[in-house]
C-alpha cells in the first residue's frame, strides 16, 4: 500500500512540474510573438516651473529603455531658462535649455525659470547728428543684454561725433561713435556732437583744425590769442578778451585775461562743452550739471542748481541752457527780457547774445527774447533752421539747404551773408560780443 502512495506522488508532482513548464512557455510566447526577449519601459514625468513650457510637455511619458530624449525648455517673455532638477544623471547637461535625457530608469525632472529684470535705456543727443542705433528715446532691456551703439553726425555743416555722456560705466568706448553698452540697470547717456568751428570775439577769432590743432588771430594784449601749444582740442570758444578750449578728455584750457576768473577752469573735469561769455565762462558736466567762473554782478554764474541740461550758452551779462526735455533755463541780467525763456519748448539748441537770447525749435522755427532795437529778435518767418547764433546786435540762422539768414544790425556789414552757401563744409561763426 505504502509503495502505490508513493508511486500516486511522484506521478503528481511529474504533472505539477509539467504544467509549470507549460505555463512558462506559453507565456515567453505571448510577450514576444516573434520570440524576441520582451521590452522594459521606464517613465518620463516631467513639471516646469512659472515662465515657461516644455517639450515633451509637462506631464508623464512612457519610452523604451534606452531611448534617448530631446528636451527643450521655451522661456517666456520676462523669463530666461535656469536649469534641469530631479533626477539629472543622464541627461546631457542640465544647464541648456535644449539638451537630451537617456532612459535607463524611470525619470521625474523640472525646467527651471528666472524672471528676468527689464531696464530702460534712454538716449538723448546733442545737435549736429543722431544716434541711428537702437535711436533716440527709452528702449526696455533685459537684464544682460549687450546693445550696440551707432552714432552718426550730421552729413553737413563739418559735424563730427565727440563722445558719449551719462551713465558711461559700462560703454566700451566713450569716444568711438560705435561701441556697445551692457545693460544691467536703467542708463541714460546722451551722444555728443561738435564742429571744426571758428569762434570771433570782441577782437579776435579762434579756429578749430579737424587734426584738434587750434589757431588764433588779432588783437592779443592779453594773450587771448596764445592757443599754439593746444592740442586734442575739440572745441572751441571765445569772448571779450579770453579763449577757452575743451580737450578730449574732459578738462578745459583757457588763455586771456583773468581780471573776473574767467579763466579758472584748470580744476574743471568731465566736461562735454564751454562756451565764453564776456567776463565768465560756463562748462556742462557729462553728469547734465552745469559749471561757471568768471564776471558775477548779476547772477550769470549761479548754475549750480542746473539739472539734466544738454547745451549752455554764456552771453553777454547772462547764462541760458537747454534741459533734455527741450525746455529751457536761464540767469543774469534780464533788464530787456533776455532771460524770458520759461515757457520755450521742443528746443534743440540756444545762444545767449549781448542783450538777446534765441533758440532753435525741433521742428526748425526760431524763437527769440530780448533786446530788439536793431530788429535782432524778428525770426518769427523763418523755416527750415538747422543752426542759430546770436551776436551783440544781430542773429544768423543757417538752412537745411545751406544757405543763411540773418536780422538785426548790419552797420558793419555783419549781415551780408545771403550769398552764403555752406553745405558740406560749414563753420559755426559765433558772433561774439562788445564790451
Amino acid at each position: 500500500m505504502g509503495t502505490i502512495l508513493n508511486l500516486k506522488r511522484h506521478h503528481y508532482v511529474a504533472r505539477v512540474g509539467i504544467f509549470l513548464i507549460a505555463v512558462a512557455l506559453i507565456a515567453g510566447m505571448a510577450g514576444c510573438a516573434d520570440g524576441t526577449p520582451a521590452v522594459t519601459e521606464y517613465d518620463l514625468t516631467i513639471t516646469s516651473a512659472i515662465g515657461g513650457s516644455t517639450a515633451p510637455a509637462t506631464g508623464t511619458h512612457t519610452y523604451d529603455e534606452g531611448d534617448v530624449v530631446d528636451l527643450v525648455a521655451e522661456a517666456e517673455e520676462g523669463y530666461q531658462f535656469v536649469n534641469w532638477t530631479g533626477d539629472t544623471d543622464t541627461i546631457d547637461d542640465v544647464n541648456a535649455a535644449t539638451t537630451t535625457i537617456t532612459m535607463n530608469h524611470d525619470f521625474s525632472i523640472t525646467a527651471n525659470f528666472v524672471e528676468v529684470a527689464v531696464y530702460y535705456l534712454t538716449i538723448d543727443k546733442t545737435p549736429g547728428g543722431s544716434v541711428a542705433t537702437p535711436g533716440e528715446g527709452s528702449f526696455p532691456y533685459d537684464g544682460g543684454t549687450v546693445v550696440n551703439l551707432v552714432a552718426d553726425a550730421a552729413d553737413f555743416g563739418g559735424y563730427r561725433f565727440v563722445n558719449w555722456t551719462g551713465d558711461v560705466g559700462t560703454i566700451t568706448n566713450v569716444y568711438a561713435a560705435e561701441t556697445t553698452i551692457m545693460i544691467d540697470g536703467n542708463y541714460r547717456i546722451t551722444a555728443h556732437f561738435s564742429k571744426y568751428m571758428v569762434s570771433a570775439a570782441v577782437a579776435h577769432t579762434v579756429g578749430l583744425k579737424g587734426s584738434g590743432v587750434v589757431f588764433a588771430t588779432g588783437l592779443n594784449d592779453d594773450g587771448q590769442c596764445d592757443v599754439g601749444g593746444w592740442t586734442d582740442i575739440i572745441q572751441v570758444s571765445a569772448a571779450g578778451w579770453h579763449s577757452v578750449g575743451l580737450r578730449n578728455n574732459g578738462k578745459v584750457v583757457a588763455v586771456g585775461r583773468n581780471n573776473y576768473g574767467q579763466r579758472d577752469v584748470g580744476d574743471w573735469t568731465d566736461i562735454t562743452q564751454v562756451d565764453a561769455g564776456w567776463g565768465h565762462t560756463v562748462g556742462l558736466e557729462d553728469d547734465g550739471t552745469v559749471v561757471a567762473t568768471g564776471y558775477d554782478s548779476s547772477n550769470q554764474c549761479d548754475v549750480d542748481t542746473w539739472t539734466d541740461i544738454i547745451q549752455v550758452s554764456a552771453g553777454g551779462h547772462h547764462t541760458v541752457g537747454f534741459q533734455i526735455d527741450g525746455t529751457v533755463v536761464a540767469t543774469g541780467n534780464n533788464d530787456y527780457g533776455q532771460c524770458n525763456v520759461d515757457d520755450w519748448t521742443n528746443i534743440t539748441r540756444v545762444d545767449a547774445g549781448w542783450f538777446h537770447t534765441v533758440g532753435l525749435k525741433n521742428d526748425g522755427t526760431v524763437v527769440a527774447t530780448g533786446l530788439n532795437n536793431r530788429g535782432q529778435c524778428d525770426v518769427d518767418a523763418w523755416t527750415d533752421i538747422v543752426w542759430v547764433s546770436a551776436g551783440a546786435g544781430h542773429t544768423v540762422g543757417l538752412k537745411a539747404d545751406g544757405t543763411v539768414v540773418s536780422v538785426g544790425d548790419s552797420d558793419y556789414g555783419q549781415r551780408n551773408v545771403d550769398d552764403w552757401e555752406l553745405l558740406g563744409g560749414m563753420i559755426t561763426i559765433t558772433s561774439r560780443l562788445h564790451p
